[in-house]
Parts: structure tokens; sequence; C-alpha cells
């Protein structure tokens, strides 16, 4: 007779660590089957017996509702922006900017994209989300008219739509002397030609003949010729 290898229990934490535990075992799953995904495979995920994940969650919408706070907290991007070393040509530190903005856009969207084919509303438990998830942009922050939190985290979105224009501004900041705009300008319209679904690219911060001006001729200024 074949031996069964006990269930390993969950270890000993914090309410609040265990929940951390279960979310991040369950976004994945979120992304690859949906929000159909049971708690049973969420539970083996994550190393632990189903009736844990109903010891740190209500319910699975409750689960459900935390997943999409985690992926709307926007730490780990502006970490990543942080990290992103100045010694590198503008272009290939405005392309890695770029490709770390965009793959926490893509995963939050396609987590919210989960929920809601499912019928869920996430801004249903607002205490709990933090602030209604869809069509937004997770405290990127391109837009600034709607105020409220992001996720958990109990930052602010006017808060964290400059901590992340912060971020940007850094990597612009050494080349001032040769662009044609302003770093705050630019910065603006860097984020707005990102982020879609935000109303015109800049913001209110930018004009229209600005956008179209640095469109048709960039935003490195001409270099004279040599005396």
């Amino acid at each position: 007779m074949t031996e069964t290898s006990p269930r390993r229990r969950a270890p000993g934490m914090s309410p609040e660590r265990r929940r951390e535990m279960i979310v991040g075992a369950a976004v994945p799953l979120l992304l690859e089957h949906g929000a159909g995904v049971s708690t049973l495979q969420i539970a083996k995920a994550a190393g632990i017996g189903e009736a844990t994940i109903f010891r740190a969650f209500t319910d699975k919408d409750e689960l459900l509702d935390a997943c999409v706070a985690a992926v709307l907290r926007n730490d780990q991007v502006l970490a990543e922006l942080d990290a992103v070393p100045l010694d590198q040509p503008l272009a290939a530190r405005l392309v890695e900017a770029a490709a770390t903005l965009r793959a926490y856009l893509d995963r939050m969207g396609a987590v919210i994209g989960a929920v809601h084919a499912a019928g869920r509303r996430t801004e249903r438990r607002a205490p709990a989300t933090g602030r209604p998830a869809p069509g937004g942009d997770g405290g990127v922050g391109v837009g600034r008219s709607a105020p409220g939190r992001v996720g958990d985290a109990g930052v602010g979105r006017e808060e964290a739509a400059e901590r992340t224009r912060q971020a940007i501004m850094r990597l612009l900041e050494p080349e001032r002397a040769a662009l044609r705009l302003p770093v705050e300008q630019l910065t603006d319209i860097f984020l707005g030609l990102l982020v879609p679904g935000r109303g015109m690219p800049g913001g209110p911060h930018v004009p229209t003949e600005t956008l179209v001006d640095v469109f048709l001729h960039g935003v490195v200024a001409e270099v004279g010729p040599a005396a």
C-alpha cells in the first residue's frame, strides 16, 4: 500500500502575511485560467489546505478583490523605475521604463479583465480594493482628476501619480540641457502616450500644439554646427 505524503501545513505567519501568500499564489492562476480558477487549485499552488483560504478570506469574491488590489499597487513598478541606471543612453533608459510600465499595465489589465469576465464588479467592496478598478491606470498616474486610493497600499492616487512622474523625470534629468521642452512636460507626454484610455496624452499640462510639435520634430534640441 502506497503511503501518501501528508499535506504541508501552512507555516506559522500573521494573518496579513498569510493573505499575501495566498494572493501571490492566486494571481498567476488568474492570469492563466481566469476567474474560473478554483480555490482548490489556489490552495494546491500555495501548498496549503483549501480550508486555510476560507480562514483568511470570507469567500472567493473577497479573495478576487484582494488579487485586484494587489495588482493595482504600484510599489514594485516604482522600485523597478528607480533601479534603471542613469549611465545608459537616454533611449535605452526610456525603453526600459516603457517596458516596465507596460508589463505592469498588462498584468493589471489581465487580472481585472479575468475578474470582470466572471461577472465580478471589483468596486463592490470599495473599502477592500481601495477604489473602482475598471479602466483605471493603477496609480501610474497620467490622469489626475479622480481622488482615491491605490490597492491596499494606502497611497493616494495623486501621490502615486506624482511618484511615477518623479521616477520618469529622474531618467530625463541628465539630458535636460539637450531637450527641447522642460523635463516636466516631456514626462507627462511620455506617460500619456504609454497609458491608453486616459484622454489626451500629457493631460492639461501640455498644450495640443506642443504634442503635435514633439510628434513631428522629436524631443532633442538641434545641435548647431561646431565652431
